[in-house]
Order: structure tokens, then sequence, then C-alpha cells
């Protein structure tokens, strides 16, 4: 006789209900920490040798423990809540994006631990009074990463997910051939595609980054010889040891010199300053070796050394200004604006002798001045290699400088006059309407009072940043409210006669200004694909990115009260 095997399911209720939430809870907090899905069974077992020290006075130890014991926290557990947790959350996102008005992206691409390509997507949309920064994926790219290999893997992505492409707004990239190639670029295949044009953006962090490259172009001697010497003592370990009981034996605060990377943005600033603060150790080290390098001594040498020092520092100051999820375009194009000035004033400054902006020059000046009084320094050289890296700075960020009046318009509405240009790259936007919508807006002394107050809020924002910033307490000036979702609220607030204008406002501030968002992506990546979890399966690393970024909470207490437990078979 043929026997039925019959499938026996058991809904949760009660206790399983609660040891199902407290199993999800207990993931993603696994997750968050990038911790791999065996660490369940040891959170488990910490837990049960603390609750029994614990609540050892607790009449209900015994419900406690037991409660601890009949939680699932295998590995296996863990990974399928995992995923099950991270595609609630795709789903969340795509469901916001097709109901937000528009949608942007910042992609790049990078490798990781095992060599394989991934392919980094976030997105950038409204929803409600919240701009929501999300990655909705890391594609893993099997071959090559041509634009047509990077442009096939996101379609199938977005084909799968059913993202509405007619509301893509404007693509953020680095800048790279595979991406911005005329013809077989990223951007080129998805214009082609979608037939009507989409912004398309150099991150402005990679194009400062490009900019201050002029610096090693021009003072390349000072550079090289910085790097040659680091590696000279840090790549050695006998010689890094010495160096080091050196540093301690002189009572320099410094514990040893840092190696210089091309890849890291603030690199080139932090390695220039220690090696400035360390460079009379240095020279007695080199001297203790046997190491000839007269060009430490020479002043002509010195003064581009720290030129080099102080320029870098401004650069990183800009940089780091520009870094974080959630700046707009419009505060990203005035720092670079700002620092343009910066560098018409520093040229100046130079000029005159003044030196009030470069702080390490002066005190070199400064000493050797007190040693020779009649010591004169030809610093015109300095304002040269300043005039250059100016020039790079107004050669790039195109993009920027074309729609700045459009930049604008989100936070000065009645100030700025849009053309028909300006609207062009925004879907389903009428000049008619738009015009009609700003005449109505300027006569409207209650609504220009509304974004004037929105200002003075920005202001007053502005100022506790710069005073946090100062103070370096970056935690509580994350707890300020973010800029770009006070400007959005203002815009929902408006009546439904300023739909156009709205509309527009909501397309800029949704717009990616640097792929800052996807370098942090790859960050959590690097950390969660490590060499010890090489063998992280594709499914399972785009779940633990996703969960280590998203700003949804999983509502895994939903999750649990729809999910059926199988006893048996």
């Amino acid at each position: 006789m043929r026997r039925i095997a019959i499938k026996r399911v058991t809904v949760f209720t009660g206790p399983n209900i609660v040891h199902s939430e407290t199993s999800f809870a207990g993931s993603l907090a696994i997750v968050k920490n990038g911790k791999p899905f065996t660490d369940g069974e040891y959170a488990e077992t910490f837990m049960l040798d603390v609750a029994n020290e614990l609540f050892d006075d607790l009449p209900n130890k015994d419900k406690i423990i037991k409660r601890i014991q009949d939680m699932p926290l295998s590995a296996r557990t863990v990974h399928d809540r995992t995923i099950i947790m991270a595609n609630q959350v795709e789903e969340t996102q795509v469901k916001d994006i097709n109901t937000a008005p528009f949608f942007s992206l910042a992609l790049d691409e990078s490798t990781d631990v095992t060599h394989l390509a991934q392919f980094s997507v976030i997105a950038r949309y409204a929803a409600g009074d919240t701009l929501r920064e999300e990655s909705l994926a890391v594609l893993p790219i099997k071959g090559s990463t041509r634009g047509e290999d990077l442009f096939k893997s996101f379609m199938e992505f977005a084909h799968e997910k059913k993202l509405p492409m007619d509301k893509l707004l404007s693509v953020c990239t680095d800048g790279a051939p595979c991406m911005v190639g005329k013809n077989k670029g990223f951007v080129a295949l998805l214009r082609e595609h979608e037939k009507r044009p989409i912004l398309s953006f150099h991150c402005i962090l990679h194009q400062e980054a490009l900019c201050a490259q002029m610096c090693d172009g021009q003072l390349g001697e000072v550079m090289s010889l910085v790097i040659r010497v680091i590696n000279f003592i840090v790549a050695r370990a006998l010689n890094d040891r010495q160096f080091k009981a050196l540093l301690d034996e002189v009572g320099n605060n410094f514990h040893g010199l840092l190696l210089h990377s091309n890849v890291c943005w603030l690199s080139r600033g932090k390695v220039l300053s220690r090696f400035a603060a360390c460079l009379n150790e240095i020279r007695t080290f080199l001297e203790m070796k046997g190491i000839e390098h007269p060009e430490l001594a020479k002043t002509e040498w010195l003064l581009k050394f720290y030129y080099l020092v102080d320029i870098t520092e401004h650069l990183n100051q800009l940089n780091v200004k520009m870094q974080g999820v959630g700046n707009t375009v419009l505060s990203l194009q005035h720092a670079v604006f700002a620092f343009e000035n910066k560098l018409e004033l520093f040229i100046k400054d130079l000029e005159t002798g003044r030196l009030l902006h470069f702080e390490k020059l002066r005190e070199f000046t400064d000493a050797c001045t007190a040693s020779e009084p009649t010591q004169n320094f030809d610093l015109h050289q300095l304002a040269g290699f300043t005039s250059s890296l100016l020039q790079s700075f107004k050669a790039r960020f195109g993009e920027f400088r074309e729609h700045s009046g459009l930049f604008k318009f989100t936070t000065h509405p009645n100030e700025c006059s849009l053309n028909t240009a300006d609207l062009s790259c925004i879907p389903d936007v009428s000049l008619r309407d738009f015009e009609a919508e700003v005449a109505d807006l300027k006569a409207s002394e209650m609504w220009v009072n509304k974004f004037k107050s929105l200002n003075e809020e920005l202001e007053r924002i502005a100022r506790q940043k710069a005073e946090l910033a100062s103070k370096h307490m970056w935690t509580e000036m994350n707890k300020l409210q973010p800029e770009d979702e006070l400007i959005l609220k203002t815009w929902n607030a408006l009546p439904v006669t300023y739909h156009t204008l709205r509309r527009v406002s909501i397309a800029v501030l949704t717009m990616f200004g640097s792929t800052y968002s996807c370098e942090q992506s790859f960050s959590h990546l690097k950390n969660i694909k490590s060499n010890l979890r090489s063998r992280l399966t594709d499914e399972s690393l785009n779940a633990c990115v996703k969960l280590n970024l998203t700003k949804y909470q999983p509502d895994y207490k939903t999750i649990s009260k729809s999910m059926q437990h199988q006893k048996s078979h």
C-alpha cells in the first residue's frame, strides 16, 4: 500500500511566538554587529551563564532559564531569520520607491576578499517627511565589469523587483569609464534604454580627490621622499621597533609613523602631519642608520614640505565636511564653492607672506628667521602651486555649476528663476505651471516668510554643527535634525496649489551629489565578508549588508505571527 506523507504544521501561539520574536531580535543584533551566524549559539550560551547568576535570587529563575533555552539561535536559524528580515526590508523599500514621486541612484563597483566584483546600488527617495537613503542591493558581477555588464546586472535586478524606472531622476557614479563612457558606459546605456534624459553626476568627493592629486604632480618629489622614508622605517620590523623606541625615549606624543594609501581620501594629509610632527626624530634615526637624505635639512625642500602639510590639511577638512549620509547637492556645492574662495585667499596670504592660513609653514619660517634674521623666503612658487590647485577646482564640478540655480530653488524659491533647460530633466513638470505657481508664491507674504523661517532654522543647525565639530562631538552632531528633512517638511506643508514647485524641490532633494553611501556599503561588506567568512553566499552577503545599512526596522513581530513552524513530515 502506498503511504501518503502528511505534513503537520503548528502555528506559533503563546510562548512559541515569544521565542520566535526573541529569535528575530537576537538574529538582527548579531547581523548588525557584523558577527557570523554561528555566534547565535555563543550568545545563547552566554545568556544562560549570565542568567544563572544574575537571576539567582528570583523565584521565577527556572522559567527565565527555560525561556532562554527554548530560544532558537542556531546558525541555520540566524541565517534564515536574516534572509526573511532582509526580504521584508526590501519589500518596504520597493513599496516606498513606487509611492515616491522620484528616486535617484548612487552606483559604484568594488572587489571583495575573494576577488569577486560587487556592484553597490543605493537609492534616495522621499517617503512622507523623510528622505530615505537605502541600499537596494549589492550585485555580484561574475565576469568582466564593463558598462554593459553592470547595466545588464542592474536591469535584471530592476525588472525582478519591479522598480519604477520611469521615476528614475539621476545617477551619481565615481566617473569611471565603465560608468560614464560616451557609448557603452552604464549611464549612456541607461539613457538609451529609457529614451529620455537622465541626470548624471560625477561624485563630488572623487572630483575633490582628483584635484588634491594635483599637489602630488607639482610637489611629487616631496611626497615621493616622504613615502620612501616612511617605507624604510615602517615596512621593516626592526626599524619600526627601534624608531618607536626612539620616540618613547625623547617623549614624543606619537608612537610611530603612518603608511600612505592612495585609496583612502584622508591618508595623504594624516601621513604628512605625522611625518612633520616626528621630523626631528626621523633625521636622528636616519643618521643612526647611516642613510643620507640631505633634502630633509634643505630650506627649499622644507618650504614645499610644510606647505604641502598645510594645504592637504585644508583639503582634508573639505573632504570631511562633504562626507556623510543625507547631504544635499546644494550643501555639497556650497562646500566646494566656499573652498574655491578660500584658495583665492590662500594665494594672497602666500604672496604677502602673512601665512595666517599656513600654520606649519609659518612656524618653520619663524624658526628660520629667529636663527638667521636676514634670510628671505621665496613664497611666490607656493602661491603658484595654490593657483594651479584653484584652476583644477574651477575646471571640475561642471554638472554642479550648471544646475546651481536649480539646487538653490529648494531653499530660496522666491529668489530663483529657472528655465526650460533646468526643468527638462524632471519628468512631468510643466514650465507654464511652474512659472504661474512661482508668481503666486512670491505674492504670498505668508509662504515667503515660511522660507525665511526655514533658512533661519538651517542657519541655526549650521552653527550647532560647527560648534560640535570644533569640539569633535560627532555623536551629538548626528543627533541634530537632518537639513534635507527640514527642507522637505517645509515643502510638504505647502498647499496643493504649489504642487509643481513641490515636485521640483523633491526631485532636487532626492539627487545624490556623492557616492559616499556606496563607499560606506563597501566598508560594511569587507567587514562582513572577511578572510574568515570568505565562503558567504551572495544572498547572505546582500542580506547582511542591507540590514547593516537600512534605517527601516524589520517588523519581526509581524513576521513571527504570520509564520508557521513545521513540526514533522
